[in-house]
């Protein structure tokens, strides 16, 4: 009988009776060699036929049939066993078999024949592997498939799928578990065979990388950032909840006008995104997927009169133009004001196109600049804006340096319907180069030739940053009708 050694955390895999098994982590946690190894052991003792799949593979070099011979020779020193070009096969005529979804997307269906599965690098599956993939295990009485994956973006579809809906009990325990899943977060620490290389690898890393990246590759968290990216993933994370810690409450108070911004969906399946602000403090970010463009309107109007909002602004490029009407009966008679924002104005039209945009005491003879001879258009002007309110945010909670309320930013998690997809969307959002040196975001349609998902909740993030100009008169009539009303102290007007 050949004597296995597994990583711990791995040893749940053997005694729990899973049809969906996966391990998640980072660099040298061992995942791979330890899948191998009990894969190989399965073969040996129950005759068990092995599937192997990855969603690309042009040839078996990209398989895990190395992993399997290494199993054989080197770590269980089995002996009686084929070892040829394409597969591994055990005495007992137990077999592998190498598939690249991606190429074969019916091939996955054969997984119905195999009572263990495995798929290698699940982080670039598609959802149309996914789609095919899981009913092919249900179908299987006691059959698994096994996962083995170094999560990307948490807008992935594998990580959609095995991560984010259980990603409070992933970080609290380090797996989770239910009746059909089994799923371990395995890391460098967890593999007693770390070895000596890898640390030194893993401390130059730690000291010389940015935290975000360092994370991803040796931690297994999620890689939300694409280069030149406005907003780092750090600074997301230290703005979660920053207004609870016990240090800032009194600085976080809210206070100012109570603003919605909704970004429409425009075509296919793209989903709305929906956003409250109360002074520096995010309440609300939610997205709706269903629905044509009226009835996601009406679905963001709605939310405003439940949350009692003070404006309302919603993308008026595109399709949106279309919506002015819409949004116009939906609040007519009542006390919310609406705004259509326009993020591809530009030049002289973009708000504040003629205020200086770098205050403060200047050099004598320093240059300055209007808004208008900084940025490309109304987009680039308020996701600068968005990218150093979490900047500030960061320096706050990490080094405790203060900067003005005002330019600062709390995300309330309790209001915020999915986190890591909001995090994945903010810290996607390229700058690019542009020719008049203005600074310019990336629009939409440019990011998603580089295939990133249309960000309509960080849009509807960045259009609430938007202040409305204050009227005195307006205000003071507003301030008393709001007092009648409501408990809520807040100026209306920033």
């Amino acid at each position: 009988m050949p004597i296995l050694k597994v990583n711990k955390k791995l040893e749940k895999f053997l005694t729990t009776s899973k049809q969906i098994k996966v391990a998640i982590g980072g660099r040298s946690s061992g995942k791979s060699i330890g899948f191998g190894d009990m894969l190989t052991l399965k073969m040996e003792t129950e005759r068990a036929d092995i599937y192997c799949l990855r969603e690309f593979q042009d040839s078996i070099s990209d398989s895990v049939h190395r992993v399997f011979i290494d199993s054989i020779n080197t770590r269980l020193n089995l002996e009686g066993w084929t070892i040829t070009n394409d597969k591994v096969q055990a005495p007992n005529g137990a077999l592998t078999k190498y598939k690249g979804a991606a190429r074969n997307p019916d091939s996955i269906q054969s997984a119905q024949g195999y009572k263990y599965s495995w798929f290698e690098e699940a982080h670039t599956m598609s959802q149309a592997s996914i789609d095919k993939l899981l009913p092919t295990i249900l179908r299987n009485t006691g059959a698994e498939c096994w996962f083995g994956a170094n999560p990307q973006s948490s807008a992935d579809p594998f990580s959609q799928r095995f991560i984010v809906p259980y990603q409070k009990q992933l970080d609290r325990d380090g797996y989770y578990e239910d009746d059909l899943h089994l799923i371990i977060v395995l890391n460098w620490r967890d593999n007693p065979w770390h070895s000596e290389e890898s640390e030194k690898l893993r401390v130059w890393d730690k000291d010389n990388l940015p935290r975000a990246k360092y994370d991803w590759i040796w931690e297994g968290k999620f890689n939300d950032e694409v280069e030149g990216s406005i907003i780092k993933a750090e600074w997301f994370d230290a703005a979660i909840d920053a207004h609870k810690d016990p240090r800032f409450t009194q600085l976080f108070k809210p206070r100012g006008a109570v603003i919605a911004a909704h970004d429409p969906s425009d075509t296919g399946n793209d989903s709305a995104g929906f956003v409250i602000r109360h002074g520096s403090i995010i309440e609300c970010v939610k997205e709706k997927h269903t629905g044509e463009i009226d009835e996601k309107c009406d679905w963001a109007t709605d939310l405003s009169h439940a949350q009692r909002v003070d404006w309302f602004l919603w993308d008026g490029d595109g399709m949106g133009t279309g919506l002015k009407r819409q949004v116009s009966d939906a609040f007519e008679g009542t006390r919310v004001k609406w705004h259509m924002f326009k993020g591809s104005l530009s030049g002289s039209g973009q708000d504040n196109a003629d205020d200086i945009y770098l205050k403060g005491a200047k050099s004598p003879g320093e240059q300055v600049f209007s808004f208008a001879e900084t940025f490309k258009n109304n987009r680039s002007q308020y996701y600068t804006d968005l990218a150093d309110r979490f900047y500030n945010t960061y320096k706050l909670v990490i080094t405790g340096q203060y900067s003005d309320i005002d330019e600062m930013i709390s995300l309330n998690s309790e209001g915020i319907d999915n986190i890591a997809a909001l995090r994945s969307e903010v810290c996607r959002v390229p700058s690019k180069l542009n020719a008049g040196g203005l600074v310019q975001i990336m629009s939409k349609q440019d990011m998603a030739k580089l295939k990133i998902a249309s960000p309509n909740m960080a849009d509807s993030l960045m259009m609430v940053m938007w202040k409305p100009k204050q009227r005195a008169k307006t205000a003071s009539r507003r301030m008393v009708q709001h007092s009648e009303n409501s408990n809520r102290e807040y100026n209306p007007f920033d």
